[in-house]
């Protein structure tokens, strides 16, 4: 079981890196919190490898996207976070749900996108 202090410190350090274009630093984030192996899921959506996903995500949407932090709670080792991915232009954004289980040195994820 991973501690709070990981779990924190992973939770906003991804997003530290993500808002400020460290690619390396998010993808250290998750490499530390998730040794034994990560699962990403976008709710709704077929699944594929979780790497190509965050490297899809990074490549389509950093440049565009800033998140903000609406709500982040954490109970024993899940997380369920609220966070507004806010168009860097100004022009609108959209809110996502996002739950985190830490396992055993695995990470599951599981993205809820509210589309426009």
């Amino acid at each position: 079981m991973t501690d709070r202090d990981a779990i924190d410190h992973f939770l906003h350090g991804q997003i530290e890196c993500w808002n400020a274009s460290d690619k390396e630093g998010f993808f250290a984030h998750y490499r530390r919190i998730a040794p034994e192996g990560l699962d990403i899921e976008y709710v709704g959506r077929p699944r594929h490898d979780p790497w190509q996903v965050l490297e899809g995500m990074w490549a389509q949407q950093n440049a565009r996207i800033r998140i903000e932090v609406a709500s982040c709670i954490v109970n024993g080792n899940e997380a369920a976070c609220h966070h507004r991915n806010v168009l860097r232009d100004g022009s609108g954004g959209i809110d996502t749900i996002e739950t985190y289980r830490f396992d055993g040195g695995r990470l599951y994820v599981r993205y809820f996108v509210a589309l426009p």
